[in-house]
């Protein structure tokens, strides 16, 4: 069981049978009154976000989400399949769960998925990819000024923005969860 006194960040808990992680928390002792934590806390399965008020008794129970690595196999058009490297299971995920990650993944590549009471609901890609740019306009010889951008699309379709200098067929490396431009893969 978790107390609402013992909310932090990155907790989970259930409510009302429904997984939740706390996103931010604050105890509050008012000058009259009791105390109370109020918290913003959002839904694992749906995505809702809710801010709510919990006396610091009250008891939850606590979400157990379990989190693997699983390799990406391939996609029917509906469903992609992720296979677990220990028991070879091949397990299938539609689309709307996997859109943010498939930005990142190739093929044969590794993602956390986490489940919670053993379905799927999450895929996260690497924090650090490293991608082949497969269209991009040339850079223009002279224009050297700082801090030019220009799009450039990835082996996975993914459109990023690049400096000016990275041309067709080069590797760069990228930060999944901004989707930023790091740097020329070495």
């Amino acid at each position: 069981m978790v107390y609402a006194s013992d909310f932090r960040k990155g907790v989970t808990f259930d409510i009302d049978g429904e997984p939740h992680v706390v996103l931010d928390f604050q105890h509050v002792k008012p000058g009259k009154g009791a105390a109370f934590v109020r918290t913003k806390y959002r839904n694992i399965l749906t995505g809702a976000t809710r801010e709510e008020a919990f006396n610091p008794n009250d008891k939850f129970p606590k979400a157990h989400i379990d989190t693997k690595q699983m390799q990406y196999l391939y996609s029917d058009g509906e469903l992609y399949y992720f296979m677990d490297q220990e028991s070879f299971d091949q397990v299938p995920i539609p689309y709307e769960q996997v859109e943010d990650a498939m930005k990142y993944l190739r093929e044969n590549d590794m993602a956390t998925i986490k489940f919670y009471k053993e379905v799927p609901f999450l895929v996260e890609a690497p924090n650090f990819v490293n991608l082949r740019v497969t269209e991009t306009e040339p850079g223009v010889k002279g224009d050297t000024a700082t801090n030019v951008t220009k799009a450039a699309t990835v082996e996975t379709g993914a459109v990023i923005q690049v400096p000016i200098f990275i041309e067709e067929g080069e590797t760069i490396q990228i930060d999944t969860r901004t989707g930023d431009y790091l740097g020329r893969s070495k």
